[in-house]
């Protein structure tokens, strides 16, 4: 209970400060549908609860960002393109793929930067220049190039074009913070623990796979949490100029096309839910390594 509590609180503070300024963007409107209604003294409750069940409010309220959640998940066929679990699924392929070349790709380089001197000194400074771009500047041109490698015979994108640029884009994302932090593990080790494998006469593959590995297991997977997340943004960013009919981007498109700010929000929260979901199971996966390299658990 003493844990829960303060959870609890500050989601009731958050669901008080949401519904407060729900009231205040969404009165505007409120009322000037009653001034072309021609609605005249509208009772202080009446008006709050208009502002909380508007058609497209401005500021959707918990309620109806959660009944679209429910409608759009339980209520449909998850194979459906209205369901978001259909939605989530699409994003979560390009997600996956993306956070696997961007991981395999932080390591090797983390791997060259650390053993080779002039790596660490021409490759480090582009690797941080290289997320300086802003994502939504690059996506495009990746688009458009995925999509002239990947095209049907008809120059219509295909499934595989899509998927694999989104995919890039979630690489691109993620394979910074697994770089750095595999840098920053693979160096760990203390120079008395490198001394001792000198004097075992280990070769530099053993040096590797018996200190540098083991030591920067720790580092990699709060490298990977923070990946997998960025990967997700990767995804849905996307997403977004690819045209993609399906994807929680898509699902976000379509929403600001007609307004519809419910089903903006409830993409939202699917996309955190994923997120959270993803970041979990790499936790899990941590548990597992490191219960298998004979670790105390937490």
């Amino acid at each position: 209970m003493r844990r829960t509590l303060p959870i609890l609180i500050v989601l009731l503070a958050i669901l008080a400060i949401w519904y407060a300024a729900a009231i205040g963007m969404n009165a505007p409107w409120q009322n000037d549908v009653y001034r072309r209604g021609d609605i005249t003294n509208v009772p202080a409750t009446q008006f709050v609860l208009d502002t909380w069940n508007q058609d497209k409010p401005v500021l959707p309220t918990a309620h109806q960002v959660f009944g679209e959640l429910w409608n759009s998940t339980v209520l449909v066929a998850p194979n459906k393109p209205r369901s978001l679990l259909f939605h989530a699924w699409v994003t979560f392929s390009a997600t996956a793929l993306g956070f696997a070349m961007g991981s395999v790709l932080g390591i090797l380089l983390a791997v060259l930067i650390v053993h080779n001197e002039a790596m660490n000194r021409s490759l480090m400074p582009w690797i941080v220049a290289s997320q300086t771009i802003p994502i939504l500047a690059l996506a495009p041109l990746i688009v458009v190039i995925g999509f002239n490698i990947f095209t049907g015979t008809l120059g219509v994108p295909t499934d595989p074009a899509r998927l694999i640029s989104k995919a890039i884009i979630s690489a691109y994302l993620s394979f910074f913070p697994v770089a750095v932090g595999m840098v920053k593990g693979l160096r760990s080790p203390e120079a008395i623990q490198l001394d001792l494998m000198h004097t075992y006469n280990a070769s530099p593959s053993q040096t590797f796979w018996k200190l540098r590995w083991p030591a920067s297991v720790p580092f990699l997977f709060a490298s990977l949490k923070v990946g997998v997340a960025a990967s997700l943004v990767g995804a849905i960013v996307g997403e977004l100029p690819t045209g993609a009919v399906a994807g929680l981007g898509a699902r976000l498109l379509a929403g600001s096309y007609y307004s519809q700010t419910v089903q903006i929000w409830a993409a939202l929260v699917a996309a955190s839910v994923l997120a959270a979901i993803l970041v979990l199971a790499v936790a899990l996966v941590e548990r597992l390594v490191n219960k298998s390299m004979g670790a105390r658990p937490a």
